[in-house]
């Protein structure tokens, strides 16, 4: 019956829009939220993000000038805050560092900066808890006039077109993105990947996903939709270029990993 005392089981969980898998699993979810300057977006990801799926959510403010840590605080996130500012990538690590000392199941990183719908946060770990990936990424990408309605720069669109495909025909998988900032990881992948070696930098996203293909780790993708406008953070022109240099960079030295020609310490040690 559709209603009334014969609902049981999966039947059950499948009424709870957040919970897509048995409830027995019961996973130990830990959300992390690498913060700059937050103050006027955290407490709306907070807000959407699906609290009965989160054992606790831990922000990292990477030395903001605002209020990004009283906000926080005021709702009951557990805060640390680095004294100097260490970079996106240095970020990253102490969120990880801390979300490990819990032994969680599954790590999210969620954007403060509400760019990323923290809604689908089930929807990005289904595959994680159920066995099926060890690292998912929620895409921005499902078609062009999609994403430049949302407010994404053309420049940005075809930049992160051409290196997606790049790095696709370099690793041999196939991903929409591998840019995004939303992202979901086994404990298991973290406890792997040596993310301790990477960048504190923007390429640090790019270095933590080849690193994981050296690894054997599964890396899968399904679409999430995403906001531009004045709060949510974005990098510059020139930072972008940077970024996607180093990214060429980091492909570069996979492929010379895999030819045995170079061992950089971000991949896995060959026999």
């Amino acid at each position: 019956m559709a209603n009334g005392k014969f609902l049981t089981g999966r039947y059950l969980t499948l009424l709870n829009h957040n919970i897509l898998w048995n409830q027995k699993k019961n996973p130990k979810i830990i959300v992390v939220l690498p913060a700059y300057f937050a103050e006027k977006t955290v407490k709306k990801t907070y807000d959407d993000l699906p609290k009965d799926l989160i054992k606790e959510i831990i922000l990292v403010d990477d030395a903001s000038r605002d209020e990004t840590v009283k906000v926080a605080e005021k709702l009951g996130i557990s805060v640390y805050r680095h004294k100097v500012n260490k970079g996106y990538g240095g970020n990253q690590k102490t969120c990880y560092d801390q979300a490990l000392k819990r032994n969680p199941d599954v790590i999210v990183m969620v954007h403060p900066d509400y760019q990323y719908d923290p809604t689908l946060l089930g929807v990005l770990c289904e595959p994680i808890v159920n066995g099926r990936v060890d690292i998912m990424l929620g895409s921005r990408i499902q078609s062009r006039r999609q994403v430049l309605a949302g407010g994404m720069p053309i420049w940005k669109y075809f930049s992160n077109r051409f290196l997606t495909i790049f790095e696709n025909i370099a690793l041999g998988i196939n991903l929409s993105e591998f840019h995004t900032g939303y992202r979901a990881f086994s404990a298991k992948s973290l406890k792997t990947i040596p993310y301790h070696n990477f960048s504190d930098d923007f390429v640090f996203d790019q270095q933590i996903l080849v690193s994981a293909v050296t690894y054997g780790l599964n890396i899968s993708d399904t679409p999430v939709p995403c906001k531009y406008f004045p709060e949510a953070s974005s990098i510059n022109f020139q930072r972008s270029a940077k970024y996607g240099l180093l990214t060429i960079w980091t492909i570069l030295l996979y492929i010379m990993y895999q030819a045995g020609i170079a061992a950089p310490n971000l991949f896995k040690k060959k026999n």
